[in-house]
């Protein structure tokens, strides 16, 4: 990897310097890291193992839990470790490595959080044509299409970060490699590598929140045509798992980029970082399971043939 720049390690400043605030930090972040992994994990297994889940709306939860995962894995990992050591090290490389990945990584799942509003559209809007429109091949192709989208959109500033020269800091002020600080502390001129991260985040957003908004318009309009509130109800309740965990992503990201003022910025970037890297990733398994009765019933049925291998 090309390095232009004089500094070969960075030093993050973490979210807090007080050890007993970093023994709470390291032991609630260490369990909503396990419970994200477990819970998108058996997501996942229950997708592919489960007959009743083979339709377009849990191939489209499958791939979601996975990036989920590895977004979650992007950056936490390599935060415990400086908490349970007290290394808040990382290398020039290993820093560039963590901005694609999770800069990657959640530009994708924002697309496919479109494609899964689209998916919702198709199934209470044009019920009878579903499985013609979204079919196998379709539901492969727009998942390729949001990880297309993704690097499409991340590759462009990435080339001008590394072109960024670092002379005099080399403290980041974060608990993980993101571009905005990374930016603060650079020598090399920044405008241009600001303007396109703008335009690649506010093409994102908008691109991606206009699926969404014209999506479900359609479906309420749909849904309140419906002529018994049974009708209404089921299919609402189809799409709130989903409204929640979109609610969640982009509010996320609007708490990030409209800030109330510069002094507070970095506190605020630091904890919605930590809701959308450690604590979205957690609940979204189970926001997804409690209100359905299909995951649920393969999770029981799961846990059934599991047990009865073990007694055998």
């Amino acid at each position: 990897m090309m390095r232009n720049h004089t500094i070969t390690t960075f030093l993050l400043l973490g979210l807090t310097d007080d050890p007993q605030l970093k023994a709470v930090l390291f032991l609630f972040l260490g369990l909503t890291y396990m419970l994200s992994v477990t819970g998108n994990l058996t997501i996942i297994s229950l997708t592919i193992l489960d007959p009743q889940l083979k339709t377009p709306m849990y191939y489209f939860l499958q791939n979601f839990a996975f990036l989920e995962i590895t977004f979650t894995s992007a950056c936490m990992p390599r935060y415990l470790y400086n908490l349970s050591t007290g290394d808040n090290t990382i290398t020039y490389n290993s820093c560039i490595t963590e901005v694609f990945f999770t800069d990657l990584f959640a530009v994708t799942e924002f697309f496919l959080l479109a494609t899964m509003s689209y998916d919702r559209y198709v199934a209470i809007c044009k019920p009878l044509q579903y499985v013609t429109i979204m079919n196998s091949r379709v539901c492969r192709i727009l998942v390729l299409c949001c990880w297309a989208a993704g690097l499409l959109i991340v590759f462009p500033p990435l080339t001008l970060v590394l072109k960024l020269e670092f002379c005099d800091s080399n403290i980041i002020d974060h608990f993980f490699c993101d571009a905005y600080p990374l930016l603060k502390i650079s020598c090399s001129p920044t405008w241009l590598l600001e303007q396109m991260l703008i335009v690649c985040a506010v093409l994102t957003f908008v691109m991606t929140l206009l699926c969404v908004v014209l999506s479900y318009t359609s479906i309420i309009k749909t849904i309140l045509q419906f002529p018994s509130a049974q009708q209404r109800t089921k299919a609402f309740s189809t799409c709130s798992s989903h409204m929640v965990v979109i609610a969640i992503t982009y509010g996320s990201c609007i708490f990030i980029y409209v800030k109330p003022s510069s002094k507070d910025s970095m506190a605020i970037n630091k904890g919605v970082s930590v809701l959308t890297t450690s604590i979205a990733p957690m609940l979204n398994p189970f926001i997804y399971t409690l209100r359905n009765k299909q995951v649920k019933q393969a999770f029981s049925n799961t846990v059934k043939r599991i047990s009865l291998l073990l007694k055998k």
